[in-house]
């Protein structure tokens, strides 16, 4: 669950009294964009997106305007503009009036989980904007928080001296970005970010204020929703694929699933948010898709999912994996019952398709679950590796990668042979 933008961000910034950029959205009135422009001078335009959707910047998509005639051209030319977010083409919905702060700097600061670490951290740099992320180490820093503790002061103070912040904005910087701490951890966020925060005069001092707010929400935390968003602002553009694997979610068990590349030739069965968060980092553009079928789902709906899935992806992939943890509750025979019946069917339906298989899992009924895939893979004639809760998960992960690359440059061709010489 992601949310990006003013629109919604103001409200949790203005939670913790942390300084934001004034906003009017898309229906204002021209009365109160004219009032905005001459208090102002200039309006900044961006289009809405929901479910998160960033680098609006970089593509063009924000505009400056410093007249009524422009703010409303800027309107009619964002409204329901389209971008590239990854591998899919997202469509605003609508637009927001934002002041201008002047600025001569930009500071970027962010809250996260390191994945390596499993340590909240914070990122700050006195060199933000749209180009933070190909900034040198030495222009930005990253320091572990104490969640007992939370930010504290004198690291904010350390790593903006350490960049080079100038000197007159430290002391107003440490004074707000530790409230951002009591957001990230009060209202189950996993991810807090703002870019740009600008350095507004306001007297004889100056004071940051958020320009822009990217936020990613855990979803089984319900602290959430004692903010009381719409749920309209997580929702993004669905695909075919993402919409009817998506319908299943009402049913016991997880099915929600987040389509990262069409080109892809991993399909990825994965349970459990830690085999969510391995694979997708780990198999990177190879993974068709992200998905977490943990939960304990019914045969029925194991088979229903894995039937859309094979229906959309298995003439297009190398390999198909089912990664997880050692399961608590979840039952692995009726899991990969469903997922190998499907498997059986499609190919009865539609053809045979060679394709490498890897298994990486632990939980009851393991061996069980084991032996009845390796029944209808051997009667298929597909190669496999199997691996089981003592394996790690991250070497399974690379192997399934080694795997792909292989399959996809000699192995299908060796496997064919083989099969035709039997």
């Amino acid at each position: 669950m992601q949310m990006a933008g003013l629109k919604y961000g103001a409200r949790l910034l203005e939670l913790i009294e942390f300084p934001v950029a004034r906003s009017l959205d898309g229906d204002a009135t021209l009365e109160a964009l004219q009032n905005m422009l001459d208090e102002f001078g200039k309006l900044v335009v961006k289009p809405v997106f929901f479910g998160g959707v960033g680098k609006k910047g970089k593509a063009g998509l924000i505009r400056f305007v410093d007249s009524l005639t422009e703010a409303m051209k800027a309107k009619e030319e964002l409204y329901f503009s389209t971008h590239q977010w990854g591998t899919k083409i997202v469509r605003s919905n609508g637009v927001i009036f934002e002041e201008f702060v002047p600025s001569d700097t930009e500071i970027y600061f962010s809250i996260s989980t390191s994945t390596r670490k499993r340590k909240p951290i914070f990122t700050i740099s006195p060199h933000g904007g749209m180009d933070i992320e190909s900034l040198p180490a030495e222009k930005k820093r990253m320091v572990w928080i104490d969640p007992f503790i939370g930010i504290k002061s004198f690291d904010v103070t350390n790593a903006l001296v350490d960049t080079d912040c100038p000197e007159p904005y430290i002391s107003s910087l440490v004074q707000h970005l530790p409230k951002l701490w009591d957001l990230y951890d009060n209202y189950g966020l996993t991810t807090l970010e703002l870019n740009p925060i600008r350095m507004r005069k306001e007297g004889n001092r100056f004071v940051p204020v958020a320009c822009d707010f990217r936020a990613a929400f855990d979803q089984d935390n319900h602290a959430w929703r004692r903010l009381n968003l719409p749920g309209m602002i997580f929702q993004s553009e669905l695909t075919p694929f993402e919409s009817e694997i998506n319908r299943l979610r009402t049913y016991q068990g997880q099915s929600d699933v987040l389509e990262l590349n069409p080109e892809g030739t991993i399909i990825p069965f994965m349970f459990g948010g830690g085999a969510n968060s391995a694979a997708t980092e780990t198999l990177g553009d190879q993974a068709v898709f992200s998905s977490d079928f943990g939960g304990n789902p019914p045969y029925e709906k194991m088979i229903q999912i894995s039937r859309i899935v094979f229906k959309y992806w298995l003439d297009k992939a190398n390999l198909l994996l089912l990664i997880g943890g050692k399961a608590n509750n979840t039952d692995i025979y009726i899991t990969f019952k469903g997922i190998f019946d499907a498997l059986r069917d499609h190919m009865a339906e539609y053809g045979h398709r060679p394709i490498y298989t890897v298994i990486g899992r632990g939980g009851p009924n393991l061996i069980r679950g084991m032996f009845y895939a390796k029944d209808i893979l051997d009667r298929l004639k597909l190669p496999y590796k199997m691996f089981g809760y003592d394996s790690s998960m991250i070497e399974v992960l690379n192997y399934a990668k080694k795997i792909d690359r292989f399959w996809d440059e000699t192995g299908r061709d060796i496997y064919r042979r083989k099969v035709e010489s039997v």
